[in-house]
């Protein structure tokens, strides 16, 4: 394992700092997803003054080391080689050291190796402590303009567009804003697979949040299917959110008796007043009363 190399601190302007002693425990440093200047003073604490410091990749986490003055060596924790240096990090938080987890940006175990690590660490009785920070995810949902009171994360879509409508259908009812990570290549045939599945709904692209080209376009998915269909592939991280279901528009009088009488036609009077409250939501007691005044044997 790698150990602090140098002296323990880290520098904001002119003014270099030492941070102070932390406990034993697996920290989730959450770090800059583009603007390095989006970094929280207890994000370098806690990377000034772990023991250990594990990243997704050395040499991006090196440029932000090097902006804020934090002099020491680094150790790979990624998909590829999780399984040897997992035990080792666990190891060392169980043995009494502080292990700072970093992702190449944003919060980790967000689309990102590590929680597995988190649950041994935690089955192993030790401590686990999260360093809150800059999200891609919560960054596009705040300025989407989509409700935000209730949203759902789904990561990825799959690659194929048979896989990606499947997985698309099982979200597709979900009362909530749904978030979704895209490749920018993808992205046109993932916005027409939406369209196809969730139905026309307002949406919104994230793109580039936080770095010098963010841009926002929002839209209806059948405008954004449309834009991208014609526009260059995009460049950057992209953040996909689409709006919740829409509403239905409460059946007309008219329309309510049209559904008991042709139910009523192939069932029983009760069985098709239970029917047509399942499809419209109003109650059976009401239904069936108005389906026997329809058919005159009401007062």
């Amino acid at each position: 394992m790698s150990e602090i190399d140098g002296k323990r601190g880290y520098v904001i302007g002119q003014a270099s700092f030492t941070p102070r002693a932390i406990e034993p425990a697996l920290y989730l440093v959450a770090t800059p997803i583009g603007n390095l200047s989006d970094i929280t003073v207890r994000a370098l604490e806690t990377l000034a003054a772990a023991d250990i410091l594990a990243c997704e990749d050395t040499r991006v986490t090196r440029v932000l080391l090097d902006r804020y003055g934090i002099r020491r060596r680094s150790t790979p924790y990624h998909e590829h080689n999780a399984a040897e240096a997992g035990p080792r990090l666990v190891e060392a938080v169980l043995s009494g050291q502080s292990v700072a987890l970093v992702s190449d940006a944003g919060t980790p175990l967000v689309s990102d190796p590590g929680f597995r690590l988190v649950g041994e660490v935690v089955a192993g009785g030790g401590k686990v402590i999260p360093i809150p920070g800059a999200s891609a995810l919560l960054s596009a949902l705040t300025a989407s303009g989509l409700p935000s009171d209730t949203f759902l994360f789904s990561g990825f879509l799959p690659a194929k567009s048979s896989q990606r409508k499947t997985r698309l259908e099982q979200l597709r009812a979900t009362p909530a804003t749904l978030i979704f990570y895209e490749s920018p290549r993808r992205l046109a045939d993932t916005l027409a697979d939406m369209l196809e599945v969730l139905g026309d709904r307002p949406a919104a692209i994230g793109r580039e949040l936080t770095k010098a080209f963010e841009e926002f376009r929002r839209g209806s998915l059948t405008e954004l299917a449309d834009f991208y269909s014609k526009a260059d592939t995009p460049r950057g991280e992209i953040v996909i959110c689409v709006g919740p279901p829409l509403e239905a528009e409460a059946p007309s009088g008219d329309d309510i008796d049209a559904l008991l009488l042709s139910l009523a036609s192939e069932m029983g009077a009760s069985k098709a007043a239970g029917e047509a409250a399942r499809m419209t939501g109003a109650r059976k007691a009401d239904l069936y009363r108005r389906l026997m005044e329809l058919k005159g044997d009401g007062s």
